[in-house]
């Protein structure tokens, strides 16, 4: 049986916030008292849930196997004007680079990059007020309270994609793993067949003067990935956020322009916004041309013009220097620098059809609490039509307790 990855970049959650508590209808009684008055305090607001940026994740594995996020109930209102205690907030931590969506109707919602960057997924349902808010000169001993506001509920799905400097991009065994093993500490599977590389891997490649940078490796591209052929069309999001495009192509490929313009035409379909981004081409495993000048000047012939071109190879290390400077010239580039700002400011996410998705959660498990929750307060006075009436005029106010 095959050894389950740990690597999981995609996963769908049901979240549901906590409702508001209910507003207190209690009459103040006391000796010496006999016109205590309405003193029925306010119900709690119910938690949010809360979507939290953290460093130390990098995958979504963590949420496998906790797919149902619920946060705490508002306390309901009591006597003396006191309010009911606020539901806990519930916090997901996920890896920075998570983009959400709803995982019913596709549509984005938003998107996490950074760490401690918090967004308010669902808001908790606000408290009730309690009777003592609705004393009037005409109306001193009101006997009717607002109910909490209903929690919110939502499946949604997490998509990860990953955040680095240069993204490897190129056809299956063109060299991208040995690539990174030879110029990180990573050490991705290699092996001489295709598809080796079935789940991404970052390595830090280190660079002069204690600078460094960040690589990802992805599963080959095959032509037609952007119509879902091979591993490509999962992972290509994984290079969305990269700021260079570093294309690889070996050798001894018949037509090395060729070869190019069929990646590039697959990130085009994929998303064209990928054009946008700074672009290397490495023609990888040179060692097999040996010593030979004039094959190499004919390669050199057949090569695109519209970006940079370096020749190398990992197995025997030879223009991994030139190729880290070329890299490191290229991310700290104007031009580049001015593409990642824009594209920060104006990065567009579109909604997706999850049609395909068979993973669903069950409806009975998505449980609404207990009963004993819903049972009815013997000091609340439920509205009815008549009491609406008075109701109408009504304003309702934020106070300390329902933000």
């Amino acid at each position: 049986m095959a050894q389950e990855s740990n690597f999981i970049d995609y996963v769908k959650i049901y979240c549901r916030s906590g409702r508001g508590g209910r507003g207190s209808c209690h009459m103040h009684r006391a000796k010496y008292m006999p016109k205590g008055g309405p003193d029925g305090g306010n119900g709690g607001r119910g938690g949010h849930i809360i979507l939290r940026g953290n460093r130390n994740y990098w995958t979504l594995l963590h949420l496998r196997y906790d797919r149902h996020i619920h946060a705490e109930h508002g306390g309901n209102g009591s006597k003396c004007k006191s309010s009911g205690a606020q539901g806990a907030d519930k916090y997901i931590d996920v890896p920075c680079g998570t983009v959400v969506y709803n995982a019913e109707t596709g549509e984005y919602i938003c998107d996490v990059t950074e760490h401690g960057q918090e967004v308010i997924l669902l808001k908790g349902g606000r408290g009730g007020l309690g009777n003592y808010n609705f004393c009037t000169p005409t109306n001193q001993a009101p006997r009717y309270a607002q109910p909490g506001e209903p929690m919110q509920e939502l499946s949604v799905i997490l998509e990860l994609k990953l955040l680095a400097d240069v993204g490897l991009v190129g056809f299956p065994n063109a060299g991208k793993s040995t690539l990174v093993n030879a110029m990180s500490s990573a050490k991705p599977k290699i092996g001489n067949y295709p598809f080796t590389t079935l789940e991404p891997s970052l390595g830090i490649v280190p660079y002069r003067d204690g600078r460094s940078f960040v690589i990802a490796d992805i599963p080959g591209i095959i032509e037609g990935a952007s119509e879902g052929r091979g591993l490509g069309l999962r992972f290509l999001r994984h290079i969305e956020r990269n700021s260079l495009l570093l294309f690889m192509v070996p050798a001894d490929t018949e037509d090395i322009k060729k070869e190019y313009e069929i990646l590039l035409n697959e990130l085009a379909t994929f998303n064209p916004e990928l054009l946008e981004k700074g672009r290397v081409l490495a023609i990888t495993k040179c060692d097999l041309l040996g010593q030979d000048e004039e094959l190499l000047e004919m390669l050199k012939e057949n090569l695109p013009d519209d970006l940079p071109v370096v020749f190398i190879s990992a197995v025997a290390q030879q223009g991994l220097q030139q190729l880290k400077d070329l890299l490191w010239e290229e991310m700290n580039s104007e031009s580049n620098k001015l593409a990642a700002i824009t594209t920060q400011d104006t990065v567009v996410h579109k909604n997706k059809d999850f049609s395909h998705i068979s993973d669903f959660i069950d409806d009975d498990d998505e449980g609404w609490g207990d009963e004993e929750d819903y049972m009815e307060d013997e000091d609340i006075e439920y509205l009815d039509e008549d009491d609406f009436e008075d109701l109408e005029d009504f304003e309702y106010e934020d106070t300390p307790e329902n933000k």
